[in-house]
């Protein structure tokens, strides 16, 4: 029994041996392949298990996968700690969320990596405000007192084949409310009530993956109070499109900021500069062109580069409209030969499937002029750049299809009264295309780095605006970056025919500025002297001048839809166009058989205009001219206004506004456009003009001009005296005051007495509420002599009711 006991043991652990040897002879395949899926410690789940047969994959810088309802990153090992910039942009718009509409960046764009740490991938921000030289010591402390935050964690789900990629899964990145990519701003969350991110409304809509870049269009969906659409039902649904871009591993030599040419530029602080503090460093924002025969560059002959700038035409674009898109590109190119370079710039159809099945409007390798169908009246040039050193990478222009509309109304309102061909509701098909390639030129400019100059046009005078010869070689402006349209002053009888922007002195010397290539430069520091010498070169130019956009216009020189070198003069010749066009409007702007909806759109426009026409002329009052200078050259940065200039704007606006603008009161329109409105408009006109002359800004920088310059100056009490006596004439005359001026002197009452009981702390230790109370004495006692000489009815109650409203703000308790 021991022995059959002990055979079949043997028996058994023969078997045994005998598998293990059939493992290790037939099964060495199968073992191999296990040891691949399972990963080198097995800790991870097979990769077929995860991205299995059915997945959806596309292939680029990382790959894309969809798998059922779950997606997955997998990325390659040697992508880890390579810097990323994702750019967040508004894709799927809703009415009322912004002005931009669709191809919006909702986020500044911003810089990532991802990095390995254990079994999870981290993502993480990285930032360039704060910089050192990698060589310098105090780099390690630069590093560790900019700590970069950890925006996710994924968990690795798997590794690919040979281990050299990571599979992560991103349904939650894309479907919660992640700040750094989120659609809503701290401002539009309160604006809208948003209480939270319904998880479940949130998708992902697809992936593209591209050699240099992965797009994901993704929806948030958002619950909410006070939504800008479709409020009833608590819902706010965004289509959101992240693009993530690999920034070159190349990057390229910086080109220093210098504030007396305009360019948009990157800020960071450098803490490797041999000064005492760390130092600002701002770098323009620019292509990479690079000659492609620097012996002939160098010897001053015109050259292609290397590679060059090139703009696809959306295939949505309607045919009528591409050539001239393209020519406003292509515009461009004299600007570049001024910098050395011929064809740098090329505008081009996008391929069809046929002819290049991969190309995508997507695809960072390609810019492109989008064609987008709302009722936006706006185009926009935005541009992706490299945050280390500020080149572009790459460029969108967002063409809105109502654009046409905007560019008819300035053209008509601009130009009607002299240019037969805009005295029409609708443009031929040819000027139409001509505004197009003005916008287009404009929106690429952008896309160049280079910012509005809002400072162009005064370097034109209204005499030379005026000139047929002068206007047959020049646009309005030396720079058509400036917001200077289109030609309101030429008159009647002048003979100008050219009324239209164009790319001109300033553009081409700012071109020259940024794209110039210098030979064997390793830093920005080494052309440093270079440029100088270029900027002192055309220092004394006027045409050469840049003027930074203003929020609120400080500098008159720099203001926005202004042409011309003196805004009294413009304005004046402007205003004797505008009466023209509304005394010819219900020709010009009705059709036959059409209702009035073109004529009030239009009237709507004259109104506007004469609007912006009074703010160029106010805001000369207590003006502070900029000119930036470096300590070589001579002269003063901050100019006060002269005092004639100041005063003449006074003078105008008691003319042209506070004198009541009898034109604009058409009873021939406005019996057909509504029922009621014109005194309310006229009043509103005026009471802007004078909140913008009695702000507190404007009128502490006249008080500061007196004490600087004296009597040189234009004194408050005299701006004071001036529009008091100009509002209030009728006291002298004894002249009925009519329900516009009455509407008007109540006004210049109220907002005296605004600075007068101001609960500003800083204001009512200022000479601006004496100044406001001293006046309002005076004209009490004018209005009690005045009283003698009105003999209207409604004029006298008007001006006993004026006195006992002064006499509440001077004695509120009395």
């Amino acid at each position: 029994m021991k022995k059959i006991i002990l055979s079949l043991a043997l028996i058994a652990f023969i078997g045994l041996s005998a598998s293990e040897s059939n493992a290790q002879l037939f099964g060495k395949k199968k073992k191999e392949e296990s040891k691949e899926e399972k990963g080198p410690k097995s800790k991870y789940k097979p990769y077929s298990k995860i991205i299995t047969s059915e997945a959806e994959s596309d292939e680029g810088l990382f790959t894309f996968h969809k798998v059922g309802e779950d997606y997955y990153f997998e990325i390659p090992t040697d992508i880890l700690e390579k810097e990323i910039l994702i750019v967040s942009r508004i894709s799927g718009h809703v009415k009322g969320l912004n002005f931009g509409g669709a191809g919006m960046k909702s986020r500044p764009q911003q810089v990532i990596r991802f990095q390995k740490k254990d079994d999870h991938l981290l993502l993480r921000s990285v930032s360039y405000n704060s910089v050192a030289n990698e060589e310098d010591p105090i780099y390690k402390s630069v590093k560790n007192n900019n700590f970069e935050p950890i925006i996710e964690s994924f968990k690795i789900e798997t590794i690919g084949k040979d281990s050299s990629s990571y599979v992560i899964k991103i349904n939650d990145f894309f479907t919660t409310d992640v700040p750094m990519i989120g659609a809503l701003s701290d401002r539009q969350r309160k604006a809208f009530k948003i209480s939270r991110v319904d998880k479940e409304r949130s998708i992902i809509v697809h992936g593209k993956a591209f050699p240099e870049n992965v797009e994901v269009r993704h929806i948030l969906t958002y619950k909410g109070g006070e939504l800008p659409d479709n409020e009833i039902t608590e819902t706010l649904s965004i289509e959101m499109n992240q693009s993530m871009i690999l920034l070159p591993e190349d990057p390229i030599v910086p080109r220093n900021f210098d504030e007396r040419v305009g360019y948009f530029s990157i800020r960071q602080l450098d803490y490797s500069k041999d000064v005492f503090k760390a130092g600002d460093r701002r770098f323009i924002t620019r292509w990479r062109l690079e000659p492609s025969d620097w012996d002939a560059y160098n010897r001053g002959e015109l050259v292609e580069p290397v590679k060059p700038i090139v703009y696809y035409i959306d295939p949505a674009t309607p045919n009528e409209w591409r050539k001239y898109i393209k020519q406003g590109v292509e515009d461009w190119q004299v600007a570049f030969e001024a910098a050395g370079f011929k064809n740098a710039i090329i505008a081009k159809d996008a391929p069809t499937k046929e002819e290049d099945p991969d190309w995508s409007p997507e695809d960072v390798r390609y810019s492109v002029i989008r064609y987008i169908a709302t009722d936006i009246q706006n185009a926009q040039g935005p541009h992706v750049h490299d945050p280390r050193t500020g080149e572009i990478l790459e460029s969108d222009i967002l063409w809105y299809h109502n654009v046409m509309n905007l560019l008819r109304n300035w053209y008509f309102i601009q130009t009607a009264a002299v240019n037969p061909e805009a005295q029409k509701i609708q443009f031929e098909e040819e000027l139409m295309g001509e505004l197009i390639r003005f916008v287009a030129a404009h929106e690429v400019g952008h896309t160049m780095g280079l910012p509005h100059n809002m400072g162009s046009s005064p370097a034109y005078s209204v005499d030379s605006l005026r000139s047929p010869s002068f206007t047959a070689t020049h646009g309005v402006a030396p720079s058509i970056m400036d917001y200077a349209r289109f030609n309101y002053v030429a008159q009647p009888g002048d003979g100008v025919t050219n009324f239209f922007p164009r790319i001109g002195e300033y553009d081409k010397w700012a071109i020259e500025y940024g794209y110039r290539a210098l030979p064997n430069i390793k830093t920005a520091d080494d052309e440093e002297e270079t440029l100088n010498e270029w900027i002192l070169e055309r220092a004394d130019d006027r045409a050469m001048h840049y003027g930074r956009q203003q929020r609120g216009v400080v500098d008159p020189s720099a203001q926005t839809e202004d042409i011309g070198d003196d805004a009294m003069r413009a304005s004046a010749l402007g205003i004797e166009n505008l009466k023209r066009i509304t005394s010819n409007l219900m020709e010009w702007g009705t059709e036959e058989g059409k209702n009035y909806e073109e004529l009030q759109e239009l009237y709507g426009n004259v109104i506007g205009q004469y609007n912006r026409y009074m703010g160029h002329v106010s805001n000369n009052v207590g003006g502070v001219y900029e000119n930036f200078k470096t300590s070589d050259e001579e002269g003063a940065v901050y100019t006060h206004t002269p005092k004639d200039k100041q005063e003449r704007a006074i003078e105008f606006l008691n003319k042209q506004l506070f004198a009541t603008p009898d034109w604009i009161i058409n009873a021939e329109i406005l019996t057909r456009i509504e029922t009621a409105g014109i005194v309310d408009r006229i009043k509103a006109l005026q009471t802007r003009t004078l909140g913008n002359l009695f702000q507190a800004d404007r009128v502490k920088r006249v008080l500061e001009n007196e004490v600087l310059n004296g009597n040189d100056a234009y004194k408050a009490t005299e701006m004071m005296e001036d529009l008091r006596r100009g509002i209030f004439s009728e006291l002298r005359t004894g002249s009925t005051i009519d329900t516009y001026r009455r509407n008007l002197q109540k006004t210049f009452v109220e907002q005296l007495g605004k600075l007068v009981n101001t609960e500003d702390d800083d204001l009512r230790t200022t000479d601006i509420p004496s100044l406001a109370r001293g006046n309002l004495n005076i004209l009490r006692s004018e209005i009690n002599r005045g009283l003698a000489r009105q003999r209207d009815e409604m004029s006298r109650y008007h001006l006993q009711d004026l006195v006992s409203r002064i006499d509440m703000i001077l004695d509120p308790r009395g």
